[in-house]
Parts: structure tokens; sequence; C-alpha cells
């Protein structure tokens, strides 16, 4: 694998996890296969960013600045030196320099992982193919939550799908974790 492709890690956060403040389906799982994929790139001397989100709208809930929540989770975390955005927005291109960080790698693909498949990784997968990167989302390593819409419960796993089969149609490449590593790796 070229140097022109880094990894996005997006909100693998403590709220998402089991105690947290806003935990999500299969948070642990996705986190796992996260770790995965960064590990790949950490081996491999290949650029990657960390993005956290801190919610500074009132009335916020969780990702709350300054508490433990906001703060990536220990499985994924950064290791000094590399790069950390802050985002506060679900697009993680919005009112950050994460454009500019990876146009000065010379960067023309991404690979996301991360959270929440319906909000945070749709809206950066669709702003990163809009800014004319390639565009990869490593679906086991990605998690959801449940959602309601017009009084029908919608199950966590049903949103996931929805939301990658979406981008799938022309935004991202969705594959594995482990498929991406095989063709990655040769």
């Amino acid at each position: 694998m070229e140097k022109t492709t880094a990894l996005l890690l997006i909100d693998i956060q403590n709220d998402y996890f089991p105690g947290g403040r806003f935990e999500l389906d299969r948070t642990e799982a996705a986190a796992a296969q996260a770790r995965v994929a960064l590990d790949f790139f950490r081996e491999r001397g290949l650029p990657l960013v960390h993005v956290r989100h801190e919610s500074l709208q009132p009335g916020a809930t969780f990702f709350l600045p300054g508490t433990p929540g906001a703060q990536i989770h220990p499985q994924v975390a950064p290791r000094p030196g590399e790069s950390v955005v802050l985002k506060h927005f679900p697009n993680s291109f919005r009112q950050t320099d994460l454009d500019e960080r990876l146009r000065a790698q010379g960067i023309q693909h991404v690979v996301i992982v991360g959270a929440m498949t319906l909000m945070c990784v749709d809206a950066t997968a669709r702003a990163a193919a809009d800014l004319g990167y390639g565009v990869t989302v490593l679906h086991d390593a990605c998690a959801a939550r449940s959602l309601e819409f017009d009084g029908q419960a919608v199950p966590a796993p049903q949103v996931h799908a929805a939301f990658l089969a979406a981008l799938g149609m022309g935004y991202a490449k969705v594959v594995s974790t482990a498929d991406f590593v095989d063709q990655a790796g040769r």
C-alpha cells in the first residue's frame, strides 16, 4: 500500500462504549476491528489520523469537553506524535484542518473506521468523496445504534446496513477489515 492512503479513526470514544453516556450496538467488536486496521497502518508506517468529537451544542449529553467520555478509547488511543483532529460537527472536515493535513501529506485515499455509522462516518465519507478523495469504509470497524422513524423502530444492525449500502452506491468502497488487510497487504 502506498503512503497516499491514510486511516481515519472517527470518534472511537469512551461515551460510545458500555457504561458510557451514549452506548452503541457492537462498539467493542467494531473497536477491535478498528485496532486491526490501526495496527496494519502503524506496522507499515502509513499515515493515520485520530478524530475526536467534543459536543459544544447547548443541551448536549455526551462527548462533553473535559469528561472521560469524550476521550479516545484506550483500545485505539493515539501514540505520541500521531495526528489528532478535534471536531465539533459530524463531518470531520467541517471547521477543522483535516483536509489541509491530508493534502500536506499527499493523501489521495482515506480508509474510515469508527462511529457512528449513521452520523459521523457517513458525513465524513461523503465529504471526503466530495473533496476528491477515494474512500474505503471498513464496515465491521464501525458501530451504529437503533433509531426510530415515524413511530417505527429501526434496529441498529439495519441502520448500520442501510447507511453502508447507501455509501457503497456512490461514495465509498465498503469492505470488511480482513478483506482490506488481505488486499492491501499484498
